[in-house]
């Protein structure tokens, strides 16, 4: 899906292909923090838990980077917002949610304990 036009240079840019600047490829890095989130969310440990929120953290301000970046104007181009950058970002936003309210069950120390 494409994130961002820039009609004066006639590209098309998406998450994996920026051909024609110097952006990288920033959607593997949110393949990356996917993998490791889902990983850590089949883990039934409060240390997963918490290390699932660092990396919800870094997948969301990644989401906000690449939306501020692909979307500034620069040298007089202004590139046009398409419909992936916002999908990208509201499904960080979700993730981040699902994230934040895990649903796990905390035992006592007394059943621990036995």
């Amino acid at each position: 899906m494409p994130w961002a036009q820039i009609r004066s240079m006639g590209l098309t840019l998406s998450g994996i292909d920026t051909t024609g600047t110097r952006y990288g490829k920033p959607g593997y890095n949110h393949f990356i923090l996917t993998t490791v989130i889902l990983v850590l969310t089949l883990i039934a440990r409060i240390w997963a838990k918490r290390m699932n929120l660092l990396f919800g953290v870094l997948n969301l301000s990644w989401a906000i980077r690449n939306f501020i970046l692909f979307g500034r104007c620069e040298a007089g181009d202004c590139p046009e917002r398409q419909i992936g950058l916002y999908l990208v970002l509201l499904a960080s936003i979700i993730l981040m949610l699902t994230i934040l309210f895990p649903k796990m069950e905390l035992k006592d120390e007394a059943e621990q304990d036995l």
